[in-house]
């Protein structure tokens, strides 16, 4: 599953760093192979209206130092901000920016088409099957 999940990651990265919606230097770190999974780890996981840190980090499976430096990368890149989260004054909420909205919408189209090609090599009989054992696992 590791190897499967690798291959598909890489796909869908390859597809973003592919992509004429994606910002040309996102494209170029994704080429690069400089944008990888744990990248995607915030793609995957971040809210559209912002989450905690520690939100982020438990979705992940990583901790919460980890994700920080993360998401430091990530605002270098423009992808997210850090802003003051509006229920708890002490806390802060990480957020898309306008590039990471233009990112995250590359990455639902990239995702919709890996899918698409691991249908259409399998079957879609082995697809299904595939798709609601790997919901009952995860579930």
């Amino acid at each position: 599953m590791g190897l499967a999940l690798r291959r598909f990651d890489e796909r869908v990265l390859h597809l973003m760093a592919h992509d004429a919606q994606v910002p040309l230097a996102l494209s170029h770190l994704a080429a690069r192979a400089q944008v990888g999974a744990a990248h995607i780890h915030i793609t995957r996981h971040l809210g559209l209206q912002g989450s905690r840190l520690t939100e982020l980090a438990a979705a992940a499976g990583m901790s919460k130092q980890a994700m920080g430096d993360l998401v430091t990368q990530c605002e270098a890149w423009d992808l997210v901000r850090r802003e003051p989260d509006p229920l708890d004054a002490r806390a802060r909420r990480i957020v898309f920016t306008a590039t990471g909205l233009l990112w995250l919408e590359a990455f639902r189209l990239a995702v919709a088409q890996a899918e698409a090609e691991f249908r259409a090599q399998v079957g879609n009989d082995v697809a299904t099957v595939v798709a609601l054992g790997l919901e009952a696992y995860g579930g």
